[in-house]
């Protein structure tokens, strides 16, 4: 709990609920199945936040139905100006070998520029060509996460997107970024584990990102081969050496990126080796042939295939299934999640061969979750997209910009974790006064309609009215039940539809879920 004194008094006209806000909603929150709120706080967990929408069809469908329907999406209809949105990026209508090579031969002209000012101009433009191609898929990200029935796949691909981080700052990765979220992670990200791991490996963003481009016979680099292990399968106490992270980079020579039309003259006798999709490649040419001792045992030297070994040998060990579990437990449950909880989704992952979806209902019917609801504390992306999506319901918005820059502002923008661990998981990193400083100004911009999400781009920009309806059927039928006597009260005593939006997006139950 927070000192209120370190909240600015302007954000929100009501002491009372600035001292609330910081606290953890009451353990009544933690509500038996056959309490009526029990759905809602259900529901506000496995999605993105409670709207209008996704409560009349999970009251329509009945929770079960819902949940698997969750757990097993199907086609994804999205509002028709939402997909139109969509629809309209480059990312969506240029695939990704053709608009990295097409921005790979940008960089190269502007370098090739002789005049100086015309080449600073020259490579100016490529650079906002590269901001604009990242803002993009970070547009379509938000749109999806807002808008998109299958709410629990698309937070599962953010979190896979943190678990398999890359940052879009390095090289030209703001180009791929987009694809690798929308092809390496999402369709995997409720399926196998060993599909969802595959495919990180093979996709250029990664490759780049953690240096195995240059990874290569007699020329090692371990980079990709250790955070592979540490960071997305064993754990760091997974029980490996580093011995074992040198076999593995042995095993990843050769997997690397091609940005260019043309491919390596191999020698005659490996050619058959060659593998080249899209822009990921493995060049023979650069791979170590030998046999290595990988985890306890012999991976004999035979070209890429040897990637496929370590990779079922990864995804299958009792170690990689214990920190996923954990990690998703974090996630989902609390903190520092209860040890006969991990264990139980441990032995569910092993069971089905690594099925995340079983996993998450293992999980999703245990005692521990069921507790824990109401008192997990939001991260800046749980909070910025919830409220937008309890403020707006199904209404587009026009403009994804204030939201880019809100997590900005929280320090957890998309694609933007410098180091390879992915965002923190845990309260304590986002739960600071400065943090919360910055949600009630959130509460209040949203709560006022004035946050800029209905303002059309060109060069007389408009923005239409907005005000969001909160004090609605929604609330009265389904949240009102949630809130604690004191966030009620505070809501009472509201002096304007504006300040009880605010009241409302700022009270402790909005900060949890």
């Amino acid at each position: 709990m927070f000192n209120t004194r370190l909240f600015s008094a302007t954000l929100i006209s009501s002491a009372f609920l600035a001292g609330c806000a910081t606290t953890p909603p009451p353990a009544a929150m933690a509500v038996h199945p056959d309490n009526p709120a029990h759905n809602i706080a259900m529901l506000e967990r496995i999605s993105w936040g409670v709207n209008g929408s996704s409560v009349r069809q999970m009251q329509r469908e009945g929770w079960d139905r819902y949940l698997q329907e969750q757990l097993h999406p199907g086609k994804v209809v999205l509002p028709a100006s939402i997909q139109a949105q969509i629809d309209a990026m480059t990312i969506s209508q240029v695939p990704l070998d053709q608009l990295v090579m097409q921005v790979e031969q940008r960089r190269k002209d502007a370098s090739a520029v002789a005049d100086d000012a015309a080449k600073q101009q020259a490579q100016q433009e490529y650079q906002q060509e590269m901001n604009r191609l990242a803002r993009e898929a970070a547009t379509r990200s938000l749109l999806l996460d807002v808008y998109a029935p299958n709410q629990l796949q698309q937070q599962m691909s953010w979190f896979w997107l943190n678990h398999f981080s890359v940052h879009q700052g390095k090289h030209n990765l703001r180009a791929m970024v987009g694809d690798y979220e929308a092809n390496a992670i999402t369709p995997h990200a409720l399926g196998k584990f060993r599909d969802l791991l595959s495919a990180t490996v093979h996709h250029p963003a990664m490759l780049r990102y953690l240096d195995n481009e240059a990874n290569a016979a007699n020329r090692i680099n371990e980079n990709y081969a250790r955070e592979l292990m540490e960071l997305h399968t064993l754990g760091v106490n997974g029980g490996y050496s580093q011995k074992d992270v040198q076999e593995l980079a042995r095993i990843l020579t050769g997997v690397g990126v091609n940005l260019g039309p043309d491919t390596p003259k191999v020698k005659p006798a490996l050619q058959a080796q060659y593998v080249r999709r899209g822009l990921f490649e493995f060049n023979p040419n650069r791979h170590d042939y030998g046999d290595k001792q990988f985890l306890g045992q012999t991976v004999k030297g035979r070209g890429l295939a040897e990637l496929d070994e370590a990779l079922d040998r990864l995804s299958r060990s009792p170690a990689t299934a214990h920190f996923i579990s954990a990690k998703l437990a974090q996630y989902f449950v609390g903190d520092t999640p209860p040890e006969i909880l991990v264990e139980q989704m441990a032995q569910t992952f092993q069971r089905t061969d690594g099925l995340i979806s079983a996993v998450l209902q293992t999980m999703f019917s245990s005692k521990e979750f069921q507790q824990s609801l109401g008192h997990k504390f939001k991260d800046p992306m749980q909070y910025v997209v919830s409220a937008v999506r309890l403020s707006y319901d199904d209404k587009p918005i026009l403009n994804a910009g204030p939201m880019l820059n809100w997590l900005s502002r929280m320090g957890e923008p998309l694609y933007g974790r410098q180091t390879p661990d992915g965002y923190p998981l845990i309260e304590s990193a986002w739960a600071s006064p400065g943090q919360m400083n910055t949600r009630f100004e959130i509460a209040r911009t949203i709560g006022s309609g004035s946050a800029g999400l209905f303002k059309t781009d060109g060069p007389q920009p408009q923005e239409k009215m907005a005000f969001p309806q909160l004090s609605n059927a929604l609330y009265f039928q389904s949240l009102q039940a949630t809130l604690s006597p004191a966030t009620r009260q505070a809501l009472d005593q509201a002096a304007s539809p504006q300040e009880w939006n605010t009241f409302l997006l700022s009270s402790p139950e909005m900060m949890h879920r």
